[in-house]
This record gives structure tokens, sequence and C-alpha cells, in this order.
């Protein structure tokens, strides 16, 4: 089980890019305001590539078995939207974002937070990037797009 995998080549339908991107549009004055959800969901999110080694250590540990593969660090969406506006340069990101009820989901867990113990443990993996590293790696990428579009 791969618990959320981030990477910028996520779609814009995933709460993170839309974050990512919106930030780094809002720090240029390309748009005025960031729209979402419930900013106090939690999840445990982490690098896509560290979860894609995960993936080829379960390959090469030879036999059948099941790994939640995750950080197990808990962070909400008010924390992601924090950490990119701060990466932007923007200090008081509730300025710019704007709770829609519309887009509640109502059917997701409130807090989804893997243990990726046995997956340490079994197959000596770790991630290797941090929350913030994660988050940063995806605002400085779309920075870069930005710029080329």
């Amino acid at each position: 089980m791969l618990y959320n995998h981030e990477s910028p080549r996520r779609p814009d339908s995933f709460v993170t890019r839309k974050i990512s991107k919106a930030a780094v549009a809002i720090s240029r004055g390309n748009q005025s305001t960031l729209e979402l959800g419930n900013l106090t969901a939690v999840r445990d999110w982490g690098w896509a590539p560290d979860y894609v080694n995960a993936m080829a250590a379960m390959a090469e540990y030879g036999k059948g078995d099941n790994f939640v593969v995750a950080t197990g660090q808990a962070h909400s969406v008010a924390d992601f939207v924090s950490t990119a506006f701060e990466a932007v340069g923007i200090d008081n990101w509730r300025d710019y974002v704007r709770t829609d009820s519309e887009m509640l989901r109502p059917s997701d867990s409130a807090r989804m937070v893997g243990d990726a113990s046995k997956a340490r443990n079994l197959l000596g993996w770790e991630p290797t990037k941090t929350f913030d590293q994660v988050v940063q790696a995806m605002i400085e990428f779309d920075m870069t797009e930005e710029i080329a579009a």
C-alpha cells in the first residue's frame, strides 16, 4: 500500500499540485486566491521517487508479501499550504486561501497516516525527503514551469 506520493508529475487535479501551482501564481500576481475544501484533513505525504525505490526493494525481496510505504508523518492540508506559500515568500497564506464547502469530500478519512516499519525493517527502505523538502521541490518545479509558460 502506497500512501500519498507526491512529485511535480502529479496532475493538477491533486490538491498538492493545486496548492503548489497556486502559491507560485499568487506570488507572481497571476492569481489572487486559492479555493480549497477541508484544510484540517491530515495526510502522510512522501516523495514519489522514494516510493519507487520501495517498490524496487519489494521486487528484490524475493518473496511476495504486503508492505506499507509511507513516511509516518502527519501533516494537514493547511500545513501543506503554509509550507508552499512560505517557500514563495508569502508569510500570511490565510490572506489568499478561501474554503469552499462544495469542495469538501465527506467520504474521505480525516486522517491517513501510514506505518512503514515493516518496509524499513525487512527492506531497509526509508524516505529520503522530508515533508518540507517535498513541498520545496514541487514549488521549485512550478517556478520553472511558470517562467516557461
